[in-house]
């Protein structure tokens, strides 16, 4: 089984490029067009109104099932993504511009928004914009041994709440006993790109190659003050296990170490507390030296924008599944 247990469930191809549906006019669209419906659209389902499609929201899986469950991350993920070894790239964005149907019709960003827009509420529409608009690759967050859900879970919210998309956990010991704390993340793990890894090397390896400096937490003579780093700079933030720290192996893989100033007696943080302080530092830093976090292009958005509409609600994926034979039926 591959080390990273995210794409179980994806395309590695990049077929997206030969698909008839796809959009050729995405970039010419304003930003507040995306999700307005047509007027000659309307939602296309059995007995499905826009009201009943925002209550049968997607209810998310818990922490516990996500991170032990083999098929768990990668349920989450709706959108093709790009192949997990590749080139080093100086900058990453995981998702393909397409979604392939049941059927094996595959549909773009465009398609997806077309679709599922005039079933969502304008107050919903609103909302997703503002998330995605403020959502970025370039700072992401690896947990590392983590023995507790609810330090996970809190994690997860964390992340959330700061716009920081991409989430990795490295070797969740499942033989622990775990309780399951939905009530601490609050869902945040659905709107979340998790991946989960086997080991520390082979995490670190495919974050170098996507461009990520690789900053553990680490409190040593060597260590750098967070308010000294140039956190525009794609960052990998880790954090480490609740008892032991970071790793010995992280620390030596890791491209620098950097610490949070404390001044009192005991010389700790509790990890979800120090992933927190660490993420909003970040975003602090990000919005003083460029004026936003947030560093999607037009294209990234609207893609990010169709995977979060996916995950919305439990008929979403049905809803895009009926407009893909409806206009594969006008093509033909």
């Amino acid at each position: 089984m591959s080390a990273c247990k995210t794409l179980l469930c994806s395309s590695l191809s990049s077929s997206s490029s030969s698909s008839s549906f796809k959009c050729t006019h995405r970039h010419s669209l304003s930003l507040s067009s995306l999700l307005r419906p047509k007027l000659h659209r309307r939602c296309y389902t059995s007995a499905l109104t826009a009201a009943s499609t925002e209550e049968m929201e997607l209810q998310s899986p818990s922490v516990q099932h996500l991170l032990t469950s083999p098929e768990g991350v990668s349920t989450l993920m709706k959108m093709e993504r790009k192949p997990l070894l590749h080139e080093p790239l100086a900058r990453w964005f995981p998702y393909l511009d397409s979604f392939r149907c049941g059927n094996g019709c595959v549909l773009s960003s465009a398609d997806i928004i077309e679709a599922l827009a005039p079933c969502i509420s304008e107050v919903r529409k609103q909302r997703f914009g503002t998330v995605v608009r403020n959502r970025s690759y370039s700072v992401c967050l690896v947990v590392e041994g983590l023995c507790d859900f609810g330090n996970v879970s809190a994690a997860f919210r964390s992340a959330d709440a700061l716009g920081v998309q991409s989430v990795h956990v490295v070797s969740c010991d499942t033989n622990k006993r775990y309780k399951d704390n939905r009530h601490v993340s609050m869902g945040a793990e659905k709107w979340l790109d998790i991946e989960l890894w086997d080991s520390t090397k082979e995490c670190f390896k495919i974050l170098k190659s996507r461009g990520y400096r690789i900053a553990t937490t680490h409190v040593g003579m060597d260590a750098v003050s967070i308010h000294d780093l140039d956190w525009s700079c794609p960052t990998a933030i880790v954090v480490g296990n609740e008892n032991r720290g970071i790793s010995d192996e992280a620390l030596e893989l890791s491209d620098l170490h950097c610490s949070i100033p404390m001044t009192g007696m005991v010389d700790s943080f509790n990890v979800s507390v120090a992933a927190g302080i660490l993420m909003h530092h970040a975003f602090c830093d990000r919005i003083s030296r460029m004026g936003h976090h947030g560093d999607l292009t037009v294209e990234e958005y609207q893609i990010l924008l169709a995977e979060f509409l996916l995950r919305h609600s439990k008929s979403s994926i049905g809803i895009v599944e009926d407009y893909a034979k409806r206009k594969a039926a006008t093509l033909t």
